[in-house]
C-alpha cells in the first residue's frame, strides 16, 4: 500500500453499489492504486477513509477512482440524502422486489414439488412466473454483476447473476428444444438430481427460489446494518435542535442550535438539554450526563463549572455561555473518534480481506471445472449444471466481508453508549494480551483535589477560629493545599477576616496580616524558621498526619503555631472496587505517582495494590513503562494528565481519563469519558468481547465455505439448499454481532429507552 507524506489530508466517502467484501476489495484496489493515497474500505458502514497527499491527489480524482471501478462515491457535504435516507430507501427497493419475487415463487416451487399440481402446459406458467423474478426481482444482480465485468472485475452479484442464469436459461432451451411437444410432461422435484439423470427437466423453480433467497438475505442484511450502527446514529441526534439565546438586555430569543457561536450566552431551563459545551454563569443545578459517560447519577453544577452539550438539565435554570461549538464540542469529537474507529480493520480481517480478492475467479473456475468434471464423467447435462449452480450460489465470500465491521459497528457504538471509545479496530488486540495494568495516582485513582482531613487546635486555641484565620490567609494562595484551607474555612458560609500584606514563600507557605495578626502559615519548617514555638500536640498532630500519606501545614501568629491542618488528595469512592475488577480480568496492577513513597504506599493499601513505583518525576513515567516492558511485560497505562502522555503512547495500550487533558485523550488508545476508574475495567472487557465475536464470525465464514464448497461441488447440494446456507451464513454472522449490544457495564447503568 502507498505511504502518504505526514501533511497528508483525510476525508471520507459515502459509497453506493456495494453488495458484497469483493465489492469494497475492489473499490480499495482502486484506490490506492493512486500515488500518495491510503485507503480503508468498509463494507458495513459504506464508507472509505482516505487519506491523501494532497499535493498530488485531489478528492475528485478519488470520487473517479472509485467510478472507474464501476461503483458511487460521494464527497463529504456533498450528498443530498443522510446515510440514513439512503439506507431507508434501500430497504423500500429491497423489500418491495421481495415481496413480488416471494410471490410469484411460491407457485412455480408447488408446481415442481408437488406432481398433482403439473397440469397441461404448467412449464410454460412456469417460466412466465420465473421470467419477472429473474430479471426484476434480480435486477440489482445483474446489473452489478454487469457494471463489474466491464470493469473486468467479478463480485458477489457475478456468482448469484451467472447461476440464477444459467438455471433460467437452461430450463428455457430444455422447455423449448426437448419438450415443447409433450405438454402433459409430469416430472417428480427432488432437490439433488441422480447422477445420469436426463436432460428433460426443468429448473425455473431454482432460478426464483434462488434470487427470493438472496433477497431475502440481502434484506435482513441491510436491516442488521441498520440496527448495528443505530448507536451512533442516537448518539449524532442526542444534541438540542434549538436553544434560548439571551442578549445584554436579558431578553430571549429562540434560535436553532447550530447558529451558537463561541461566547454566546444561553438559557437552560430544567428538562432540556444543553445546546453545546459551555461554562456556567448563573445559576445551581444537577446535570444527567448518562447519555454521554453512562453514569446515573447526576453532577451538581454552578458558576464556574463546565458543561457539555447534548447533557440534560435535571435541576434549577442555568445561564450558560457557550465555549465550544460545531465539530468543536466533546460530542462531536466523540462521534468522529467512534467513527474514525468503525472505518478501520482490526489485524484479524487482513486474511479476509485477503481471500475475498481472490475469492470470486476462484469459485468461477470452479464452477466450470464442476460443470466439465460432471460432463465428462457421463452424469449427464441437468447433474452437471445443478452442481455448478451450486457452486456459484454456495461460495458467497459476504459472510467473510461482514465478520469484522459489524462486529466493530455494534462494539464501538455500544461503547459510546457506555461512555467508552474505542480508538481503532487495532487497539482490540493490545487488549487481549495486556498482563499489567499502571494506573495514575492524581486524577485517576484519587479526585485531584486537595480536602482537608482533620483540624487540631493547640490547647487554649478555639481550632475553628484558627482554621478561619489559616483560610482567610491561604485564600491568596494558588496552591492546590492552599485553596483546600481556603475552601474548609469558608464551608460555614461565614466572611472570612480580610488579609493585609500577602506574600508567597515558595515552596513552603505564606504569610501576611489577618485581622491585625502577622500569620504564618505553611510547613513545620517555616515556621520553625520565624521562630514561632511548635506544642508538643501538634507536633503529634503532624506526625500522625505524615505517617497516614497526608500534607501537614502549621499556621501561627504572635510567636506560636496556633492550628495543624491535615490536608490529602481524596480516593474516587470506586476506585478499590475497580482494582478488583481489573484484577479479575487477569491484569496486575501497579500505582505509579510522583508523590513520596509513603503517601503512594497509603493510598495503595486503601484501594488493595500491592507494587508502587512512587516519587518519579513526569519525564520518567515513560521510562518506567519501557523497565516493565523489558522485563516481558505487555503493559496498559491508565492517566489523564498532560505529564501523563508520553507513558499512555508507550504503553501497549493507553487508556485516557476523559475528564483529562485533551493531550493525554489524543494519546491513548480508549479514552474513558467517565471519570470512574471502574470504566477501565468495562473498555477491557468491551474490547475482548468484539474482538472474540470478530473471531468467532470469521470461524464461522470460513468453516461454512470450506464446508459447503467440497458438497456443492460433489453435486449433493441443490442451490435451493445453498442459496438457504449462504443467505443463513450473512445471517448467522451479523445476528451474532448484534449480541454486543446486550454488553452491560459493570458500574451502575441509567435505564435507557429502547
Amino acid at each position: 500500500m502507498p505511504t502518504t507524506e505526514p501533511g497528508s489530508e483525510r476525508l471520507e466517502l459515502e459509497l453506493k453499489g456495494m453488495h458484497c467484501a469483493s465489492c469494497a476489495s475492489s473499490i480499495e484496489k482502486k484506490l490506492n492504486a493512486l500515488d500518495g493515497v491510503e485507503a480503508t474500505v468498509n463494507f458495513a458502514t459504506e464508507r472509505a477513509a482516505v487519506r491523501f497527499a494532497a499535493d498530488t491527489v485531489r478528492p475528485e480524482d478519488l470520487v473517479g477512482a472509485v467510478a472507474a471501478a464501476g461503483y458511487e462515491a460521494e464527497l463529504p457535504g456533498t450528498a443530498v440524502d443522510s446515510p440514513g435516507d439512503g439506507r431507508e430507501a434501500e430497504l423500500r427497493d429491497l423489500r418491495r422486489r421481495l415481496g413480488v419475487a416471494a410471490g410469484l415463487s411460491v407457485p412455480i416451487a408447488l408446481m415442481a414439488m408437488v406432481p398433482p399440481l403439473q397440469f397441461d402446459y404448467w412449464q410454460w406458467v412456469s417460466l412466465v412466473l420465473a421470467t419477472p423474478v429473474v430479471f426484476w426481482c434480480g435486477l440489482p444482480f445483474h446489473r452489478s454483476a454487469w457494471q463489474s465485468l466491464r470493469h473486468r472485475a467479478a463480485t458477489m452479484d457475478t456468482l448469484i447473476s451467472l447461476g440464477t442464469l444459467a438455471a433460467w436459461t437452461w430450463s428455457v432451451v430444455a422447455l423449448v428444444l426437448l419438450d415443447a411437444g409433450d405438454p402433459g410432461m409430469r416430472m417428480t422435484f427432488t432437490l439433488v438430481p441422480e447422477p445420469g439423470s436426463g436432460s428433460s427437466e426443468v429448473y425455473f423453480e431454482v432460478a426464483a427460489i434462488v434470487t427470493t433467497f438472496i433477497l431475502a438475505g440481502r434484506w435482513f442484511e441491510a436491516r442488521a446494518k441498520r440496527r448495528a450502527g443505530a448507536a451512533l446514529e442516537a448518539l449524532l441526534e442526542l444534541g438540542a435542535k434549538d436553544v434560548s439565546l439571551l442578549d445584554d438586555a436579558g431578553d430571549e430569543t429562540r434560535i436553532p442550535s447550530d447558529r451558537l457561536r463561541v461566547g454566546d450566552r444561553f438559557v437552560v431551563r430544567p428538562g432540556e438539554k444543553l445546546a453545546t459545551d459551555g461554562e456556567v454563569e448563573a445559576g445551581h443545578s444537577a446535570v444527567d450526563e448518562s447519555m454521554l459517560t453512562g453514569e446515573s447519577v447526576p453532577v451538581e453544577v454552578g458558576p464556574g463549572d463546565d458543561v457539555t452539550g447534548a447533557t440534560v438539565n435535571a435541576g434549577g435554570r442555568l445561564v450558560v455561555r457557550a465555549t465550544r461549538v460545531g465539530s468543536d464540542t466533546a460530542l462531536a469529537q466523540i462521534a468522529r473518534l467512534v467513527t474514525e474507529a468503525q472505518a478501520g480493520k482490526a489485524p484479524v480481517q487482513r486474511l479476509a480481506d485477503r481471500v475475498s480478492a481472490v475469492f470470486v475467479p476462484v469459485v468461477i473456475g470452479l464452477a466450470l471445472a464442476t460443470l466439465g468434471f460432471w460432463l465428462l464423467d457421463g452424469e449427464g447435462a441437468t447433474y452437471a449444471l445443478t452442481a455448478a449452480v451450486s457452486v456459484l450460489i454456495v461460495a458467497c465470500p459476504c459472510a467473510l466481508g461482514l465478520a469484522t465491521p459489524t462486529a466493530l459497528l455494534v462494539g464501538t457504538g455500544r461503547g459510546a453508549q457506555l461512555g467508552l471509545l474505542i480508538k481503532g479496530p487495532e487497539v482490540l488486540e493490545s487488549t487481549r494480551r495486556i498482563d499489567t495494568i499502571v494506573l495514575d495516582k492524581t486524577g485517576t485513582v484519587t479526585t485531584g483535589e486537595m480536602r482537608v482531613r482533620e483540624v487540631t487546635g493547640a490547647a487554649g486555641t478555639d481550632a475553628g477560629e484558627a482554621l478561619r484565620i489559616a483560610g482567610a490567609l491561604e485564600s491568596g494562595s494558588e496552591h492546590p493545599v492552599g485553596r483546600a484551607i481556603a475552601a474548609e474555612a469558608a464551608r460555614g458560609g461565614e466572611r472570612l477576616p480580610a488579609v493585609d500584606s500577602f506574600a508567597n514563600i515558595e515552596g513552603l507557605g505564606v504569610e501576611g496580616t489577618v485581622a491585625g495578626r502577622d500569620v504564618i502559615a505553611g510547613r513545620p519548617r517555616l515556621l520553625a524558621e520565624r521562630s514561632l514555638a511548635i506544642p508538643a500536640d501538634l507536633e503529634q498532630a503532624v506526625a500522625v498526619a505524615s505517617e497516614r500519606g497526608e500534607t501537614a501545614v502549621l499556621a501561627g501568629w504572635d510567636g506560636e503555631a496556633r492550628v495543624a491542618i491535615a490536608v490529602a488528595d481524596t480516593l474516587k469512592p470506586t476506585s478499590a472496587e475497580a482494582v478488583a475488577q481489573l484484577r479479575g480480568l487477569g491484569l496486575e496492577p501497579l500505582l505509579l505517582t510522583g508523590d513520596n513513597r509513603r503517601t503512594a504506599s497509603t493510598v495503595a493499601a486503601e484501594i488493595g495494590i500491592d507494587g508502587v513505583v512512587a516519587e518519579v518525576l513526569p519525564g520518567e513515567k515513560a521510562r518506567e513503562i519501557e523497565r516493565l516492558q523489558d522485563e516481558g511485560r505487555v503493559v496498559a497505562m491508565v492517566g489523564d494528565g498532560v505529564n501523563d502522555a508520553p507513558a499512555l503512547a508507550r504503553a501497549d495500550l493507553g487508556l485516557a481519563i476523559g475528564t483529562g487533558t485533551d493531550v493525554a485523550i489524543e494519546a491513548s488508545d480508549l479514552t474513558l469519558v467517565s471519570g470512574d476508574l471502574r470504566s477501565a475495567a468495562d473498555a477491557i472487557r468491551l474490547a475482548r468481547r468484539t474482538l472474540g465475536t470478530i473471531k468467532a464470525n470469521l470461524f464461522w465464514a470460513f468453516a461454512y465455505n470450506v464446508a459447503a464448497l467440497p458438497l456443492a461441488m460433489s453435486g449433493r447440494l441443490s442451490p435451493l439448499i445453498a442459496a438457504a446456507a449462504m443467505a443463513c451464513s450473512s445471517a448467522f454472522v451479523v445476528s451474532n454481532s448484534l449480541r454486543l449490544r446486550r454488553f452491560r457495564s459493570q458500574r451502575a447503568e441509567p435505564v435507557r429507552p429502547s
